[in-house]
């Protein structure tokens, strides 16, 4: 758990969407709710998302998807549906910190990057690039084609970060809980929130 420090709680979207990765995605979350500086989440999971995470992670259910995840009920996790474009995060009234999209698929990638913001995840993280606030887009697709490399142009240029989902070897991982790990700790310190036992590279 990070030690709680005298800023204000803050609140962090999370869009899970159709890409591979969705054990970053549950270490994020597990992140997330154990940071004593994160007051709120509010988690969008698309529906090829879930799709996703019973594929690799065997967990399903809308409804029961966190509490799988994490193995426990979650205490700042507040689920919203991806059709909801009514929803708290949709407004640049309410008051977001960050948002990250873990993993994010080449197709909402580009509906950010050409403002189409036909989902939640997409009005969120459009809401996020006009009030300029932090958003993380962490791509996961391999290779990259013209049209994911324009469309992260477009993306950066409107205010994103590209955080590709590349996983660190250096600190010899002894598992993928280990890369996912790390790697949801290189993403987590990019908007402000750096990690108890991160690792960090030192010179010998």
């Amino acid at each position: 758990m990070s030690a709680p420090t005298n800023a204000a709680p803050k609140t962090v979207t999370v869009g899970v969407t159709g890409a591979s990765g969705s054990i970053c995605s549950r270490h994020l979350l597990d992140a997330l709710e154990r940071d004593e500086r994160v007051a709120t989440i509010n988690l969008i999971l698309s529906d090829s998302g879930l799709r996703v995470m019973a594929e690799e992670l065997g967990v399903s259910g809308r409804n029961e998807v966190v509490n799988k995840l994490l193995g426990r009920l979650p205490a700042k996790i507040q689920q919203q549906n991806n059709n909801d474009i009514g929803a708290n995060v949709a407004s640049g009234s309410y008051a977001t910190d960050a948002m990250i999209v873990l993993p994010c698929s080449m197709g909402t990638l580009a509906r950010i990057a050409n403002g189409m913001a036909i989902h939640l995840i997409e009005r969120a993280a459009d809401v996020c690039l006009k009030e300029c606030r932090p958003l993380i887009l962490c791509v996961r697709e391999t290779p990259f084609n013209r049209i994911h490399l324009r469309n992260m142009t477009l993306a950066a240029e409107a205010g994103a970060t590209i955080f590709p989902v590349i996983p660190a070897f250096y600190f010899l991982p002894a598992s993928t809980d280990d890369i996912a790990r790390e790697f949801v700790n290189r993403v987590l310190a990019h908007v402000g929130l750096p990690q108890e036992g991160a690792y960090q590279w030192k010179m010998e």
